[in-house]
């Protein structure tokens, strides 16, 4: 199986093992995102919730091929927050995610080596509780044809385990679908030789 088409995320919110260090409170929350407006969602909820918390920490990672990515230290010393958490997010090799760790202050200053340990141990607790799952990289397609074809191409998309995301049966059919990147060229093929299939990437 070609790797290169899959990525790995975690499938639903995740809240991990809150971590104590010189009373000071971590509590870490992981959320699968696809864009930065979800990221903003989560964010202001966790203020909304953890009014009385000192700083709201985060990193996120969105994308599959060509992914970016975000720490933010929040107040606390420069990369001494946000950068431990990417860490985790890399060491786990996990994108579509965004970590965010809270800490409430307990009146000890903890050292630079201190916040560092605390926000990344956090995390890793967080996505140690987290559920991760493989997905893959798909690419989508426009298939255009009349009616009496429906049956052939039904044929080929279930043997090429591709998927219907959206469907417009009339006399013409319009199938936008969705196949796995390693086996796009291929299903493209297929369908751009088949007299009566129009086939357009969308």
């Amino acid at each position: 199986m070609d790797s290169k088409d899959i990525y790995k995320t975690i499938s639903k919110p995740a809240v991990g093992e809150v971590f104590k260090d010189k009373n000071s409170k971590f509590m870490g929350y992981a959320f699968p995102v696809e864009n930065e407006d979800q990221i903003k969602i989560h964010l202001d909820s966790l203020k909304k919730e953890h009014h009385s918390a000192r700083h709201w920490c985060y990193a996120y990672q969105l994308g599959a091929e060509t992914p970016t990515f975000r720490t933010n230290d929040d107040g606390e010393p420069n990369n001494s927050a946000g950068m431990p958490i990417y860490g985790q997010i890399q060491s786990f090799e996990l994108t579509n995610i965004l970590i965010v760790v809270i800490r409430y202050y307990g009146g000890v200053k903890l050292g630079v080596g201190g916040l560092i340990n605390a926000y990344k141990t956090s995390a890793q607790l967080t996505l140690e509780a987290s559920e991760i799952r493989e997905k893959t990289i798909n690419k989508n397609y426009l298939l255009n044809f009349e009616y009496k074809n429906m049956s052939k191409v039904m044929r080929l998309l279930k043997e090429n385990k591709a998927e219907i995301t959206k469907q417009t049966l009339n006399l013409n059919c319009l199938l936008e679908i969705s196949v796995r990147k390693g086996n796009a060229s291929k299903i493209f093929e297929l369908f751009n030789q088949f007299y009566g299939v129009e086939i357009d990437e969308l």
